[in-house]
């Protein structure tokens, strides 16, 4: 017999530690029992629509039966195998579809669980090929505000002390500096210059064309690629953290197509496998592989992790990039894009409204109001969105949309009319 409401709630509070939670403070976590297409619904029966796909993984819906038939057909078949000297048809059917839509210089796939692991793996390789090629390069180089993950490596790229601050005398040594635009995107070049001639610089990682934990900040290609050329005249390997903008969140499959200069290595997680099951991928270029191709079995790549190439993920995966790329999905994508323009065109000029951009799918309004990241009147904002059907989590005063592409024109209009409502509210 199921648990009600009560029951959930009481085993949760004796057992469970819940991230991104300060206890002392937070309110009771809502219990979920189900979801389907683009809402979930709690156990009282009240719906809300995911306006953030489920910080950004649910891209196709909830319990797509294109993903949930994947996993079905291939739960009978196999379930796990050790992927260290063994491989399956799900994972070399998932690696041909995936490079055939990655950008044209990514060759080799390497896999784990999380976008975490993705990075620290993206780290560890770049650091091991210049080793390998009798180098010792011990500095990474990073934007000012990033966010990379929550595992050491990925939180010594990251700049975010709110997630960092108590770790940060264990980091590797990074470099940061700002994301470029117009008006410093030569200061940006001339700081690079000056790292790389007093620094043994092993790589530069970065979120391509927007910064996902930093209130979706956003930056131009071209000022992107101006960077990219730098670092690669300079021997430095560039790392584009794909796991937030990844599969079509920026209105092309990847957001490093929009730029011309291509990274050495990408790191893919989130919606890979549509939320259906924890699954990452850390791809580079064929360079960057035979740097470990050698006699000496030391300048293999020894990473491994338990799950590596799961073949549900594998098969999950495999589906969630047939539906990617076909055109009732695209064709969503550009509607969802074109929505959020039209709708920023009409609230851009609210005396409650700081800031507006958007980017494919991902719409960013920073509200003219000052509050803590996380702190009490963001709860508030999050708790009336809540109360009001619509589930997204502000960053501090950024009220931000990720909405699934199953996504239907009236379920956005309406969530445009709530945040019209809350900006009259306030």
């Amino acid at each position: 017999m199921p648990l009600n409401k009560e029951e959930i709630q009481h085993l949760d509070q004796q057992h469970i530690w819940h991230p991104l939670t300060q206890y002392k403070t937070a309110s009771e976590p809502l219990a979920i029992s189900h979801a389907s297409g683009n809402y979930l619904y709690d156990v009282d029966g009240n719906e809300y629509f995911d306006a953030i796909s489920s910080w950004y993984t649910c891209s196709y819906g909830h319990a797509n039966p294109v993903l949930t038939k994947a996993i079905k057909d291939q739960v009978d078949q196999l379930h796990h195998v050790v992927f260290a000297g063994m491989t399956h048809e799900p994972a070399v059917v998932l690696s041909k579809k995936l490079i055939g839509i990655l950008p044209y210089n990514q060759q080799k796939l390497f896999f784990s669980e999380n976008g975490s692991t993705s990075v620290e793996i993206a780290l560890k390789m770049a650091f091991q090929y210049h080793f390998n090629r009798g180098e010792k390069r011990n500095v990474v180089i990073a934007f000012d505000n990033g966010f990379h993950g929550d595992t050491f490596g990925a939180m010594s790229a990251s700049s975010l002390s709110v997630y960092n601050g108590p770790f940060e005398d264990f980091f590797i040594d990074v470099k940061r500096i700002p994301v470029p635009n117009a008006h410093n995107i030569e200061s940006v070049l001339a700081q690079i210059d000056d790292l790389v001639a007093n620094h043994k610089v092993a790589s530069f990682i970065y979120e391509p064309l927007v910064q996902g934990a930093a209130a979706m900040q956003m930056h131009k290609p071209e000022d992107l690629c101006r960077l990219l050329l730098r670092f690669r005249e300079s021997g430095i390997l560039t790392i584009a953290d794909e796991v937030m903008t990844g599969f079509g969140k920026t209105g092309t499959l990847f957001a490093s197509d929009q730029v011309m200069n291509k990274p050495d290595i990408m790191c893919f997680s989130k919606a890979l496998t549509g939320g259906i099951m924890p699954m990452a991928i850390t791809s580079c270029t064929q360079e960057v592989y035979e740097a470990f191709y050698d006699d000496e079995l030391a300048k293999g790549f020894f990473h491994g992790h338990t799950y590596s190439g799961n073949p549900l993920g594998c098969a999950v995966a495999s589906a969630a990039i047939d539906l990617l790329i076909s055109q009732e999905i695209q064709d969503n994508i550009k509607i969802i894009s074109e929505s959020h323009l039209y709708f920023i065109d009409t609230i851009k000029d609210h005396p409650k409204v700081m800031h507006t951009r958007s980017c494919g799918v991902i719409l960013a309004i920073d509200l003219n109001i000052k509050m803590q990241r996380y702190g009490n009147e963001r709860d508030e904002i999050l708790k009336w969105f809540m109360d009001h059907g619509i589930f997204l989590r502000p960053l501090g005063n950024t009220v931000y949309l990720v909405p699934p592409f199953t996504s239907h024109v009236s379920e956005l209009n309406d969530t445009y009319q709530k945040i019209n409502l809350i900006l009259n509210e306030i």
